[in-house]
């Protein structure tokens, strides 16, 4: 569970073309002002620790950011941020080090291939791709290598593209940068689509080529792999958030907390540019009906990886309807189908291709209906301890017995 603390909510210093948050802007639904105490309060509630999300939070005045991440080091014993890169500078870097700051930069390469994250000309865009770049290097010279998030597109990751992000790839490993999130383009609306989103043919041609790469690097992981890989074995205690079941109206590995100290939800979901108050219990109906529901409506049935994927990202849904499976469907099935692959060519038998499969799936089915969720490592443990999965959803444990999957969205 990551508490993310937004102090200016989704308030920014460029205008990435693609940016999920842009309906929020568009509604004008932007605060002008925060509370301190009132975030803090918040974030004891939620149970900490937190890591400040934006927008941009380097928009936060500094002075304010120490408060925070003073407390944050005392009471949790560190502290995080996701930013642009583009705004940090000596203060900030000495406080990265001082409050024990876990630094996470998104950019989508060096240079040109950087270009659709907007900063208003071209000539200040590139001004401010090189800053990023420069940030990142300091940091990794200073012993505190950022991880990076990494949004596949048209600007980026075409064919004539590639060797170029790839290139910069071995160079970060060189650096010291150890893990990178390789994202698939979050399309809210056609005008973005037909302007930056890959084809099905450009994405598959993409994150294949990124997982040929990492064969060859020695210390930098691309995260979405180790978590296909593991999600394909049942290892899946520690995958990041979108293969783990996730209720858009309460999401529950980001718990938002903004400047006014209101809970929210991770901002992935949020399709109607309003940061709606988080509800108080989980729901898992859109996975008994993606179960059920047969492909060319929109749902997942007979789907061999089904129990891997879950119908992928509510935020990523076909039609922006949590309803519905996700709209790259395509890509994560093919991935699938790619490691399963290799797992069956070096003599390893994936759950997907496991007569274990079917079982389950139907322990899952029994958890959901109770409004509980686990992981497949939390079902083989409950099972080979031998305990009874049908009356835990009957009401036998606590929705704390569950493990869970949870992490950074």
């Amino acid at each position: 569970m990551t508490v993310e603390l937004r102090p200016t909510g989704v308030a920014c210093n460029i205008q990435c073309q693609y940016c999920y948050q842009n309906p929020i802007r568009d509604a004008d639904n932007v605060p002008r002002s925060y509370d301190l105490e009132a975030m803090k309060a918040a974030v004891e509630r939620e149970g900490g620790p937190f890591t400040v999300f934006g927008g941009e939070p380097l928009l936060v005045a500094e002075e304010d950011l120490e408060t925070l991440w003073a407390w944050g080091l005392e009471r949790w014993g560190s502290n995080g941020i996701q930013t642009n890169g583009v705004l940090i500078n000596d203060n900030h870097v000495r406080m990265f080090h001082q409050y024990k700051v876990e630094v996470g930069i998104s950019i989508d390469g060096p240079g040109e291939l950087n270009d659709v994250r907007w900063a208003g000309t071209l000539e200040r865009t590139r001004e401010d791709t090189a800053r990023t770049e420069a940030a990142i290097e300091r940091l990794c010279r200073e012993g505190i290598p950022p991880s990076l998030i990494v949004t596949l597109h048209r600007g980026n990751a075409t064919s004539d593209k590639l060797p170029a992000l790839q290139d910069w790839f071995r160079r970060l490993e060189g650096m010291g940068i150890t893990s990178a999130r390789l994202h698939d383009l979050e399309v809210e609306g056609d005008d973005v689509g037909a302007a930056y989103a890959l084809s099905h043919e450009e994405n598959m041609a993409a994150f294949t080529s990124f997982a040929a790469l990492e064969t060859e690097l020695s210390t930098l992981r691309f995260d979405v792999f180790d978590d296909m890989r593991n999600l394909l074995v049942g290892n899946d205690d520690q995958t990041t958030c979108v293969w783990n079941a996730c209720d858009p109206y309460t999401t529950r590995a980001v718990r938002g907390v903004e400047g006014t100290g209101q809970s929210s939800n991770c901002g992935r979901t949020n399709k109607d540019g309003i940061d709606f108050v988080k509800a108080p219990a989980e729901g898992f109906e859109r996975y008994l009906a993606l179960y059920h529901t047969p492909q060319e409506h929109g749902g997942c049935s007979g789907c061999r990886f089904f129990i891997m994927c879950k119908g992928q990202c509510p935020g990523t849904a076909i039609d922006g309807d949590w309803r519905n499976r996700t709209r790259d469907c395509e890509l994560w099935k093919g991935m699938f189908r790619h490691l399963e692959e290799g797992m069956l060519d070096a003599g390893m038998q994936p759950l997907s291709a496991s007569p274990e499969r079917a079982q389950i799936e139907g322990a899952f089915l029994d958890l959901w209906s109770a409004g509980r969720s686990l992981t497949i490592a939390g079902a083989r443990r409950w099972m080979n301890e031998g305990r009874d999965l049908a009356a835990v959803s009957a009401g036998g444990g606590s929705h704390g017995d569950i493990p869970h999957g949870d992490s950074d969205a």
